[in-house]
Order: structure tokens, then sequence, then C-alpha cells
């Protein structure tokens, strides 16, 4: 079995990358930017210098295997899981950093990648990003030096140097791909600036009672990180010092700041065979003396830790007032892949409070709070309230929908929502088939189980019908 590397280069100017044992020379604006062997730190910053030209971005379709919106993220990374209607989580991050004029993004994926991969290189190519600015997808691959695929954060930029290294940055933003939140990552790089750190990390403020799963900093008065500690690994850093007594618990984003040749010797000298980001490389710089810093974000933030929270941020889109991330922030817009559909088709409907996709076709139904996917087809006397139809990858032809496509054990349905059905509370995957007069209202009040062999799972009391699920006419969930 033949292994390659897949690399896309969304950039109006072909790239080539060099050999991974290639150093190529700093810029001239680097001249005045250095660090000394020991750790202390030493560095000669140049504030203003303007983000867009001396910071690259890398962003992380997702970081473990273990997902914790499966099964959403049965065939796509969390990054890839659809939002809103039209967007992916990735896009908020993305949209970030176009947004704070970080023009050099790097996505680096490997867990179910296909789609995120596809996504990015369809949606950031052209348009968006200028000659001078490039969002570069790298895939996790093996290599005859390493034939193993990425083992976690830290190793996955071990791995990939050689080609970050090509671009003359002063700093890297390590970014997660799965959160939702609007942050201007030009003041986070002017507080690790101004503060002369290597590492900066962001947090959330501490009137947010919030367990991430990035663990907690102990920072002092000055916001200097002092210790971290992991809970569910037990994992703590004594603080080195705490000054006039001050220790404050502080919850990480897993949001990170790194001055290059820190994040250099760091990966390559320090902690040449740490996978970890989170618990390895960020505990060790502290305890190592090296000036880390935090810096205080009190924006909404979700990091999609569940099926629930992901669900109660689709519901809270449909909202018009107290909206906790907005969808229509003109001056903070969210991009994302145009899908050139065309407008939706409304018969005889009654929509309320709902988010309306491209290219569906509503016919005598109603719906009420809910979010409707791309080329959803909705039959005449379906009810659909408080759920996330997350849509359609196709438009079946007449015949195919009469017959139900290639799929004869299933004659006679079709992709979408049939005629008379009832759906409550419930996130259906894309291309999936709901017969006629099926009610899927968890009439049990189930709040876990595992059907998928039938097609669905239940969470927190959700009912999450998988992608390219068949519920037959008549079915009752």
């Amino acid at each position: 079995m033949s292994i390659f590397t897949f690399q896309t280069s969304i950039n109006l100017k072909q790239k080539h990358h060099n050999p991974p044992n290639y150093k190529p020379p700093l810029k001239k604006f680097l001249s005045t930017f250095f660090i000394k062997n020991s750790y202390k730190s030493e560095c000669q910053f140049l504030p203003f210098i303007p983000a867009s030209q001396s910071v690259a971005a890398v962003v992380f379709g997702q970081t473990s295997p273990q997902s914790r919106l499966y099964p959403l993220t049965k065939r796509r990374s969390e990054g890839a899981v659809p939002i809103a209607g039209s967007y992916r989580l990735i896009d908020a991050v993305i949209s970030n950093c176009i947004n704070s004029n970080i023009s050099k993004i790097y996505a680096l994926t490997q867990f179910n990648s296909t789609s995120l991969n596809s996504h990015l290189s369809r949606a950031y190519s052209g348009g968006l990003l200028t000659n001078r600015e490039f969002l570069e997808v790298i895939a996790a691959y093996q290599s005859p030096e390493d034939d193993n695929w990425f083992q976690g954060t830290a190793d996955a930029m071990r791995r990939c140097l050689w080609v970050l290294e090509q671009h003359p940055a002063v700093d890297f933003l390590v970014l997660p791909g799965n959160h939702l939140y609007k942050m201007d990552y030009q003041k986070l790089i002017e507080a690790h600036r101004n503060n002369k750190a290597d590492v900066t990390v962001a947090v959330l403020d501490k009137q947010r009672n919030y367990n991430t799963s990035f663990g907690s900093f102990n920072v002092d008065f000055g916001n200097r990180v002092i210790g971290f500690k992991d809970e569910p690994n037990l994992i703590d850093i004594t603080a080195l010092s705490i000054n006039n007594g001050f220790n404050e618990k502080l919850s990480s984003m897993g949001i990170y700041v790194m001055n290059r040749h820190v994040m250099i010797k760091l990966l390559q000298e320090s902690f040449p065979t740490a996978n970890d980001l989170k618990n390895e490389v960020i505990p060790g710089a502290i305890s190592l003396g090296l000036k880390v810093h935090a810096y205080r974000f009190d924006g909404y933030w979700e990091d999609m830790r569940s099926i629930e929270a992901y669900y109660k941020a689709n519901m809270d889109s449909t909202k018009k007032t107290n909206i906790n991330y907005n969808f229509y922030d003109r001056d903070f817009p969210v991009y994302t892949l145009p899908r050139h559909l065309p407008p939706s088709l409304v018969g005889d409907a009654v929509i309320t409070d709902s988010v309306i996709g491209d290219g569906c076709i509503l016919n005598r139904c109603s719906i009420r709070s809910s979010i409707i996917g791309p080329r959803t087809r909705v039959g005449d006397g379906a009810v659909i309230e408080d759920s996330v139809i997350i849509g359609s990858d196709i438009y079946q032809s007449e015949p195919e929908r009469r017959t139900g496509g290639e799929n004869l054990k299933h004659m006679s349905v079709p992709i979408g929502i049939g005629e008379g059905s009832f759906i409550k509370k419930t996130i259906i995957d894309k291309n999936a088939k709901i017969g006629k007069n099926v009610k899927i209202i968890n009439r049990d009040n189930v709040q876990e189980a595992n059907n998928e062999s039938d097609g669905y799972v239940i969470t927190s009391g959700i009912v999450v019908i998988m992608r390219g699920a068949v519920l037959p006419d008549e079915s009752i969930l």
C-alpha cells in the first residue's frame, strides 16, 4: 500500500516544499530577534510588526480520535461538523484568523480528514485569500524517517517543522479547530509581545465557572503562569513561585502563542519525544522556568465538549435576542464554502424562529425553533420542532425518490423528511431517509442509548439519527 503526503497550498503563487532537513534563512526583520541557549527570556520583540507579516496560525482539525461529538464524527473530524445550517465548526476559527488579519494558516489534519480537507481546500481558495495569503492543509503522513502517524499535537508540529519553518514568522498561534467563539487574535499577540513572553496561553476569565478539557493554569497577580493541572489525568506542576500568596486558577482554552525559536527548541531539544502540547510541552515550559503568560478572554466560548453542547449552540443560533454567537455580525463575519445552490423553495409552510439553509424544498409543513440544512426536503404535514436537520449532499431525481434510490430494502423512502412525520429535539445527520408518518419524540424519555445498528443513538436525551440512516414509514422512536 502506497503512503503519500497530502498537501494543498491555497495560494495564487505555487509553493514548493523543501525536504525535512532543509533550514531556510530568516528574513531581515528577524535579525534583531534572538534567544540565548538558556531559557531565560532574552527575546527582543518588535511590537509594531503587524501580525499579518509575522504570525502564522496552526489549526488542528481534531486533537484526538476519541471525539465527544460521536456519532456526528463517525465519518468526519470535529472541525468538519456542520453547524447553524451553512457552516462547519472550523469556519469559526479560520474566520477569526481572517478577521484578525492573520493570513498565513496551516491546517494539520488526521482523523477522518477527507471531508475537512475538501472543505478547507474549496472554501478558502481564491476570493477570501489574496496572493499574499494562504491556507495550507497538511494531512498526517508517513515518511522514510518516521513510519507512524501523528501521535498528538506536539508530535504533529514537530513532524511539520520543515514546512512551518519556511514561513519567517516571529510567533506561531496554535488553535484547536473545533471551538465556537470570536476573538481578535491581534490583541492576544499584542499582549504576548508586550509581556515579552516566551509562551502565552489563552484562559477563560475568572467569572466563567467552566471546566474545559484543556486543564487549568495557576496564575499570579501579573498573569504569569506558575503551574498547570489537568484534572482528569491528575497532572499537577507545583507553582514555581507565588507572589504575595496570590494564586488564581483559570481554565485553559487550548490556545497558545509560542515564540518561533522557543517552540523549535521545546519540540526538538527539551521534549523531543513529547506527543502532546497540553500535557507535556506547555507544562514542561513552565517547569523549565520559561516566561509563560496568561491572556484572559471574557467572551462567549464553547468547545463542543458534548452532543448536548453542540445541540445548544445550534439552538442558540435561532434566537433573536441574547445571542451568544452571532453569525450575522457585519463587522466580524463568518466565512464558509459558497455552495451556489438555488434559493430555498417554500410552499404553504409555517416557519418560526428557525434557520433555513440554501436549496431546501419545504412543502406544507411546520418548522419551529429548528436548523434546516442545505438541500433538505420536508413533506406535506411534517412537523419539526427544536431540531437540527443537517441536510443532504445531493438532490434525488424523481425516479430515485419513488424507488428510494439503489437501496431496494427500503423502497420508496427518499432522502429527506417524509409526509406527516413529527420530529422533536433531534439531530438528523446528512442524507438520512425519514419515511412517512415517522415519530422521533423519544417517547420513553431515554437519556442514553446506543442503537447504531438501527441508525440512531440517544445522548443526554437528544436523539441523533446517523448519516445515511433509514427510518421506514410509521417508525416510532
